[in-house]
């Protein structure tokens, strides 16, 4: 080494320091990248190092002791979760299917409370008449009942149809048969619950007046069904007929429509190429970070 040749591994600031070309030889030590992670003199990874990209490593101890910390250089099994990118979404577990069912039947079988109270607010009572044999109408044909079957079958219609297309939207991401079961028995059941929430409106007053009123007397029988209710089959199973089963019909027939007119084979959102996806917490994957410039390597022309 010349005096003209200033030695590039000598500090300029002690110019005692011994050289290290003097030094002996021995296995070469790593060059401290600028982003704080250690890269080889030769560019090939070292043997425990992790991989590149993962981010940076604090240097090695004094004395090459043990790490006290998480993050240091070390056998791939020792690295931390966070060298292994982001984390992967958890698998759909077989309970989630049926949990979605029961709580769409749930919550569409509650939601027969309000429909029932519209219906009795919006059908029309029948008058009648008190005599010694009971109550009768009080024309001949009366139309408040067909009215109030009407009423129902509308009422049921429309709640059907907003009920698939609101579990469309909200449960996008359980699309399928178990959504679609669970909306037709959500609809049967919130019939059913509505037919009994609204013949109940003013049916103690009617009764009250039909035990004590004298005969006579005229008042109004609350809205009741006669183009639907239960049938019993066998004696002991029941099943419902006519008005009962519009909600669930309709529920059936519309979230088959909207299947059939889904975009997407398999119902749910998907992520589109060179696009954003529709699943929740979606991140994009990590990009690797540049590796700093091998020793010696020209620089890129600045200007």
């Amino acid at each position: 080494m010349s005096p003209d040749t200033p030695d590039p591994y000598r500090s300029v600031d002690r110019p005692d320091e011994p050289d290290r070309a003097a030094a002996p030889a021995g296995p070469a030590s790593p060059a401290r990248s600028v982003n704080d992670g250690w890269t080889p003199l030769s560019g090939a990874p070292e043997a425990g190092s992790p991989p590149a990209g993962s981010g940076p490593v604090e240097p090695a101890t004094p004395g090459g002791g043990p790490w006290p910390y998480p993050g240091g250089p070390g056998p791939a099994a020792s690295w931390p979760p966070a060298y292994a990118g982001f984390p992967e979404q958890p698998a759909d577990r077989p309970r989630r299917p049926v949990a979605a069912t029961l709580a769409t039947v749930l919550g569409l079988t509650v939601l027969g409370v309000p429909l029932g109270l519209l219906w009795a607010a919006v059908a029309p009572d029948t008058p009648v008449l008190k005599t010694a044999e009971g109550a009768i109408y009080a024309q001949p044909q009366p139309e408040q009942p067909i009215a109030a079957d009407g009423w129902f079958s509308l009422l049921g219609l429309g709640f059907g149809l907003l009920a698939a297309v609101g579990l469309w939207v909200v449960l996008r991401r359980r699309r399928g048969p178990a959504v679609l079961a669970g909306a037709a028995l959500g609809a049967l059941g919130a019939a059913l619950v509505a037919w009994q929430v609204g013949r109940r409106v003013g049916l103690s007053g009617y009764q009250r007046l039909l035990a004590n009123a004298p005969d006579g007397t005229a008042f109004t029988k609350p809205a009741d069904l006669r183009a639907g209710g239960i049938e019993w089959l066998f004696g002991f199973l029941p099943v419902p007929f006519g008005d009962l089963l519009l909600p669930a019909f309709a529920v059936a027939v519309t979230y088959t429509l909207l299947a059939g007119w889904s975009r997407w084979p398999s119902l749910r959102p998907e992520p589109e190429p060179g696009g954003l996806s529709w699943a929740p917490g979606a991140m994009p994957a990590p990009t690797a970070a540049p590796e700093p410039p091998a020793p010696g390597a020209a620089e890129p022309p600045r200007g």
